[in-house]
């Protein structure tokens, strides 16, 4: 499969490893040599030099009837532009970066039918609806939805003091809709079995229906932590934006800071409640000590600096801060992060690169866990495919695959070993890493 991707900039170039890490054949497009060089240097991929948004370019052997064009360069309107041509010119399916709110709120559909953009992509969005998600679920740090919100992964720390803890997962106390899917120990992956135990400081992935995982998840939570009251956002940006509206429609307390009053007064102007926009440097800690940051239940910083959003978390923690996500460009460090008191790291970039490769893949949905070691797919079940009809026992899947939940018309089923995977049902599986390429194929037509 041919991919072209217009817009070497850092989404562009985070899209094009992650796509050409999967083998997938693809050609960058951007008129920046200095970009495009950075590109050949890292990745295994074709550059061309050249305006992605003019005919004369979408007419070039390398890019004329291509399967995929992923448009983001930093204008939306080039983007638009370049997907109305690459359709004109044989290329199948698009995407296009879109960062105006008010194209994706007003007149989605009609860009879909008359700009021939099959996804939007709006990475700050994405995020923000990521960190709303992980929020609303007090116990969790992480949260991922498969088939259409019915099923839910769920990812929690275990606590000393937890009743997960110390207890062989076949004695847990857990609905059958519910199952153990990974336990991540320090740097060690466990597919789980019925005599394995969850131990203090584990990270634990759960899936399931989402009402059973909802009211699981809420038992984990100390009675003092159950409810989210007051969430304090720093940085005005995009992002912040997003997040700090979403809660605020929610009812939940926030107070977002910068030292930018144009932004202070546009997300002043979108609050409904009870939001307070706050002018001051973030840095400063006794301002956030004099604005209650000791008693938010949860701090978010969404600086463009990678650095302060590290340091900031860390004296949130050292304040009583009990949940604490940073925006983190560079995941190089996300396991470190952790180790050293950030709760949550998260990368806009990462998130939506995981969108554009479930659309190329054909699946609903793509997640990586745990420093990408590990990824959870929902993947449609092809008629002809090695597992097709089969029971779970008889469909000799690897042991690096687990298949966590299957869904057809509407039913969702924890599966067993007895469970047939029909065609066109869906199954969410979880696979290592490297392995996830070689297995898919057993889910899709040869």
């Amino acid at each position: 499969m041919r991919i072209i991707i217009v817009g070497a900039g850092k989404l562009g170039y985070t899209i094009a490893e992650r796509l050409s890490q999967e083998e997938y054949d693809v050609v960058v497009v951007d008129n920046n040599p200095a970009r495009l060089q950075i590109i050949q240097d890292n990745l295994d991929v074709l550059t061309i030099e050249a305006n992605g948004s003019s005919p004369i370019t979408m007419n070039n052997d390398d890019i004329r009837d291509a399967d995929v064009l992923i448009a983001v360069t930093a204008t939306d309107e080039v983007n638009m532009v370049s997907c109305i041509l690459a359709k004109k010119h044989g290329i199948k399916r698009t995407i296009a970066r879109i960062r105006d709110m008010q194209f994706i709120s007003e007149a989605k559909e009609y860009l879909k039918a008359n700009f021939d953009i099959d996804l939007m992509l709006n990475p700050e969005l994405i995020m923000a609806m990521e960190i709303n998600r992980i929020l609303m679920v007090p116990a969790a740090l992480n949260i991922e939805d498969f088939a259409d919100g019915q099923v839910r992964l769920f990812e929690t720390k275990v606590k000393k003091k937890s009743p997960l803890a110390n207890i062989m997962l076949k004695d847990l106390s857990m609905p059958k809709t519910i199952i153990a899917a990974m336990i991540f120990r320090g740097q060690r992956m466990i597919i789980p079995h019925g005599d394995d135990s969850l131990q203090p400081n584990d990270n634990a992935y759960f899936i399931g229906l989402t009402t059973d995982i909802d009211k699981f998840s809420k038992n984990l939570e100390e009675r003092n932590n159950s409810k989210l009251d007051k969430v304090t956002v720093i940085g005005a940006g995009r992002m912040g934006r997003f997040v700090a509206s979403m809660l605020d429609r929610q009812h939940v307390k926030v107070k977002i800071f910068d030292t930018k009053k144009d932004r202070l007064h546009l997300i002043a102007s979108q609050f409904e409640n009870n939001g307070k926009a706050i002018w001051a440097d973030a840095a400063d800690i006794n301002k956030l000590l004099e604005e209650g940051i000791n008693e938010t239940d949860a701090l978010i910083c969404l600086t463009d600096d990678d650095k302060l959003n590290f340091i900031l978390a860390l004296l949130g923690k050292h304040h009583g801060v009990k949940k604490t996500i940073i925006r983190q460009a560079k995941t190089d460090y996300k396991s470190i992060l952790r180790e050293l008191g950030v709760d949550i790291s998260l990368s806009s970039r990462i998130l939506a690169a995981n969108e554009v490769l479930a659309f190329v893949r054909g699946n609903s949905a793509v997640s990586l866990l745990q420093d990408a070691r590990a990824e959870v797919t929902e993947v449609v079940i092809q008629t002809g495919s090695p597992v097709c009809n089969k029971r779970l026992m008889e469909a000799s899947l690897p042991k690096s695959c687990l298949v966590c939940a299957f869904v057809k018309n509407g039913e969702v089923q924890i599966p067993n070993g007895n469970t047939v995977l029909k065609a066109g049902g869906r199954a969410i599986i979880i696979t290592e890493k490297q392995s996830t390429k070689k297995i898919l194929k057993y889910f899709s037509r040869n």
